[in-house]
């Protein structure tokens, strides 16, 4: 056998030996036991103070803003999620909880962030009503805006960031998408149409549309094949 090869069968050896050993001194004893975890763990989690009240906790005390929560956009929004943990609260009422008033609390959630999913309301903090606290003009329980929102970047952030360096910069949104003036209000509830047919772009880029002369003409018929046009 060559020296080499045999050098490297001992470090092999070695190696294996050692992660052996290691796994009987260094595994602990109740892993394994109920899943691949440290079975252990359990008790050590049942051991630790409870922080966490959960929401019907506090509706038993506030069962007008519970109400208003469940009817209002927050209804998935668990109180504790701005007020903090609140099981010291409900063993003792005298401890207070935090309510946010400030400014800087909202945007953790509904400042412009392109990664969060179109039609979630997003606003840029440092231009949208600067300085006031949100709480100024919304209801943190039930949070509808006092005004309906006119322009569709209010909840379309992403898509009008995107439309806005685009050849369709100055196309209103309804150019496109036949939306119910209840979409303002009930978004979820009734949803904006989107162009479903080749023959909806054809009637600005279609060569004998009736469009500036500037825009992009192509031949219905040909371009593209089957498939629509997005």
């Amino acid at each position: 056998m060559p020296q080499q090869l045999s050098r490297l069968l001992i470090l092999f050896g070695l190696l294996i030996g050692g992660f052996i050993v290691a796994r009987h001194y260094l595994t602990p004893k109740t892993y394994g036991e109920k899943g691949h975890y440290r079975a252990a763990a359990l008790d050590t989690i049942k051991a630790l103070p409870v922080r966490y009240a959960g929401r019907e906790a506090c509706a038993t005390c506030h069962g007008e803003i519970a109400a208003a929560l469940a009817a209002g956009l927050h209804q998935t929004v668990a109180c504790e999620v701005c007020h903090g943990p609140a099981a010291a609260h409900t063993d003792d009422p005298s401890v207070q909880l935090p309510a946010p008033r400030k400014r800087e609390g909202c945007p953790l959630c509904h400042g412009y962030n392109p990664s969060r999913p179109t039609g979630f309301p997003q606003i840029d903090p440092q231009s949208h009503n600067p300085i006031k606290p949100c709480i100024t003009c919304h209801n943190p329980h039930r949070p509808e805006p006092p005004r309906v929102p006119q322009d569709c970047s209010a909840c379309h952030g992403e898509i009008a960031r995107t439309k806005a360096v685009s050849h369709h910069a100055l196309l209103a949104c309804t150019q496109c998408h036949q939306t119910p003036e209840q979409h303002k209000t009930s978004p979820q509830l009734f949803r904006p149409e989107k162009p479903r047919t080749r023959e909806y772009c054809a009637q600005c880029h279609a060569r004998s549309a009736q469009s500036p002369e500037e825009t992009p003409r192509i031949d219905v018929d040909t371009h593209g094949g089957r498939y629509l046009c997005w």
